[in-house]
């Protein structure tokens, strides 16, 4: 009984663990083509998402710029220029139109203001249509007539007599749209496990999908409120520092690897990639920690040197 009982939490585990994953989708593969130079990566500051563009002239961290986004043409905050663009696709490079102007900024300074009262009308209008969505972030386009309204939900909303109802409102182009957990915390932002901004919103909103393999490879503990964020999904983090250990584990032997030393047989019991540490047990009963570059790989054998 005791077997199939603890056969069940295993099984519940690992369903729990999946359902944290992302959807995995193929990986953008732009190892051989070459970007355009200088390559600036831009900031679209209300819903935190990356923008890579081109720019007739030089742009200094901070400006702002006009440039076309997937949502229309708007303002985007300069965050410096890009070596090693990450998760994104030739065909994503937008060119910038202009610098934003002092015209700009303050047509800027006062949309924002006028999103706040959008805001509320947008959740007085939601309970009146008795809607089980929720409100994350208005935005009014810079250079369209057009608001953005981002909102999350369990499932699919039909918002049409919402949208008909804006529309007579504010006398403007509507678009709705809904995000999910990871969008959500890429725009609302918060602090991680780690004390630092949440990777999505602070370091790149093109993070591969994360997967429990990622956790597996850092050998971190597959206990879902460990490794799981806000959002409710795998640590963005585990995605961005993946391939480091990916890397470094290639130079380091596995757990479980014997071999000869001292007159005893020790195995390997712990691979600390960070530290560049290893631990051995002897079959003596001994415990030895030796640092990672006093073992070589010499004719396919790790051998202490």
């Amino acid at each position: 009984m005791a077997d199939i009982f603890g056969d069940e939490i295993n099984k519940l585990d690992d369903e729990s663990l999946l359902s944290l994953e992302d959807e995995i989708t193929e990986e953008i593969d732009n190892t051989n083509y070459v970007f355009p130079e200088p390559l600036y990566r831009l900031k679209l500051e209300y819903s935190c998402e990356g923008v890579y563009a081109t720019a007739k002239e030089v742009l200094e961290p901070g400006e702002y710029v006009i440039v076309p986004t997937r949502y229309g043409k708007d303002m985007a905050r300069v965050m410096g220029k890009s070596k090693k663009p990450i998760g994104i696709k030739p065909q994503d490079v937008v060119a910038v139109e202009r610098k934003a102007n002092d015209e700009d900024l303050i047509k800027a300074k006062n949309l924002k203001e006028k999103e706040e009262n959008a805001f509320k009308i947008f959740q007085e209008k939601v309970v009146t249509h008795k809607l089980d969505m929720k409100l994350i972030a208005t935005h009014y386009l810079l250079e369209e007539q057009k608001i953005l309204f981002f909102f999350s939900a369990d499932n699919r909303v039909d918002f049409r007599e919402l949208v008909k109802d804006l529309v007579s409102i504010f006398k403007m182009r509507i678009e709705l749209r809904q995000i999910g957990v990871r969008d959500e915390s890429r725009i609302t932002g918060g602090l991680g496990v780690c004390g630092r901004s949440f990777c999505c919103h602070a370091v790149s909103d093109k993070l591969r999908p994360v997967s429990i393999r990622m956790a597996k490879e850092q050998k971190l503990s597959l206990n879902s409120m460990k490794i799981s964020g806000q959002c409710g999904r795998l640590l963005c983090c585990l995605s961005y520092e993946f391939d480091w250990y990916s890397e470094a584990r290639k130079k380091l032997p596995n757990e479980g690897i014997r071999f000869y030393y001292d007159d005893t047989n020790f195995r390997v019991t712990e691979v600390n990639p960070i530290t560049m540490m290893i631990k051995m047990s002897g079959e003596d009963g001994r415990l030895l920690e030796i640092p990672a570059n006093r073992l070589k790989q010499i004719d396919g054998r790790w051998k202490i040197i």
